[in-house]
């Protein structure tokens, strides 16, 4: 059965989800996700009552995936090395996006290695509870130009931490015709992401510190 998950993107950075090079990937925080997600499955990160950079956007879409393809972290390095090198992070590359890679955990050794990325050694633990990337080739990624819900779909919304799925059950026939309705093509990105990590020396600590407490109550709610 087609699940609906919800969730409330406190700081989008473009790093989870990274909706670039043609692919939207979630290899990176929300663990109890990654998990249980499965393909046809829809994500969808709503706003944050406080974001930093441009205010309240709860009630609002970041970016809805549906789920075309499920792979275990090891088969995602060895994935993005094959097909999708720029998801793999250069730090000193003067491309953003480039920085911005989520394929941040070497498998060539015998235990996975944090390569220097927008996480941090405390990140680790939760990052790799996960167990699984999600990739979509059906995406919409609205980023600092989120777009309200309709008043139908706002008991989807999540606040705080965590997630919601079951609940959300008998909103996704109508969250998938309003997301078609906007008449956007899949895999649109629309904006920039709501918070330049770069802007800000200390953003990247801060917001790394943030998501490894948050994905520590990655459990699903009301």
């Amino acid at each position: 059965m087609t699940s609906l998950y919800s969730y409330c993107l406190r700081y989008d950075d473009g790093t989870a989800p990274n909706p670039y090079w043609g692919v939207c990937t979630l290899a990176i925080c929300k663990p109890a996700i990654r998990r249980t997600a499965q393909v046809g499955d829809w994500i969808v990160g709503t706003g944050s009552r406080s974001v930093a950079t441009i205010g309240d956007t709860a009630g609002e879409v970041v970016y809805a995936m549906r789920v075309s393809a499920k792979f275990s972290m090891e088969e995602y390095d060895a994935y993005t090395h094959r097909n999708l090198i720029r998801k793999i992070p250069v730090w000193d590359h003067r491309d953003r996006k480039r920085r911005l890679g989520d394929s941040i955990y070497d498998f060539s050794q015998s235990y996975p290695r944090l390569r220097q990325s927008v996480h941090t050694p405390a990140n680790v633990k939760t990052d790799l509870s996960g167990g699984f990337v999600l990739a979509s080739d059906h995406y919409f990624y609205f980023g600092s130009r989120s777009v309200p819900l309709p008043s139908d779909l706002l008991p989807i919304v999540k606040q705080g931490q965590g997630h919601r799925r079951s609940a959300n059950a008998p909103y996704l026939p109508q969250f998938e015709a309003w997301i078609h309705t906007l008449g956007l093509p899949p895999n649109t990105v629309l904006a920039h992401p709501q918070l330049d990590l770069f802007a800000d020396p200390g953003l990247c600590i801060t917001c790394a510190e943030a998501s490894a407490n948050d994905d520590k109550e990655d459990v699903e709610g009301d």
